[in-house]
């Protein structure tokens, strides 16, 4: 009886961790050998005081990296506001862009996304990120990524 309660435990305790252990695949050797994107700008229209968006890790200003990466973007609410985890959406811009929200959507938190193991093909990448508030106020950022062979 002691055993199986200790198993039963163990393995609810195993399904409720936040974030997987192993590297997790980010961007696809096949996904960046898609053409680049012609026009990777962002148009933004009128003031808003969206939710603010940082990229922690790797550091915007780092040369290149190495597979797999600490991919940590931080997020910051305001006006009392808090974060709307369901309105996260990362994006790779490509000429087809590619929706990598499912793949981190277990990482999200009510601080950002904090991936600790990204297997990233090497290469140059632009990442958009997309995050919404409780009061509904829109915010994008442009990451990028420099992974080396």
């Amino acid at each position: 009886m002691k055993t199986r309660f200790l198993f039963a435990f163990f393995s609810l305790a195993l399904a409720a961790a936040p974030t997987p252990l192993c590297a997790q695949q980010l961007i696809t050797e096949a996904e960046a050998s898609l053409p680049a994107s012609a026009d990777a700008g962002m148009t933004l229209r009128g003031i808003t005081r969206g939710p603010s968006v940082e990229q922690v890790s790797p550091a915007p200003d780092a040369k290149s990296v190495k597979s797999p990466v600490a991919l940590v973007i931080k997020f910051g609410a305001r006006n009392n506001a808090t974060i709307d985890k369901d309105s996260v959406k990362l994006t790779y811009i490509k000429s087809q862009n590619v929706d990598l929200t499912p793949r981190v959507k277990a990482f999200v938190t009510d601080d950002g996304i904090d991936m600790k193991k990204a297997e990233v093909a090497p290469g140059n990448h632009v990442l958009r990120v997309d995050v919404k508030d409780s009061q509904g106020r829109a915010s994008t950022a442009m990451i990028k990524l420099s992974v080396e062979k």
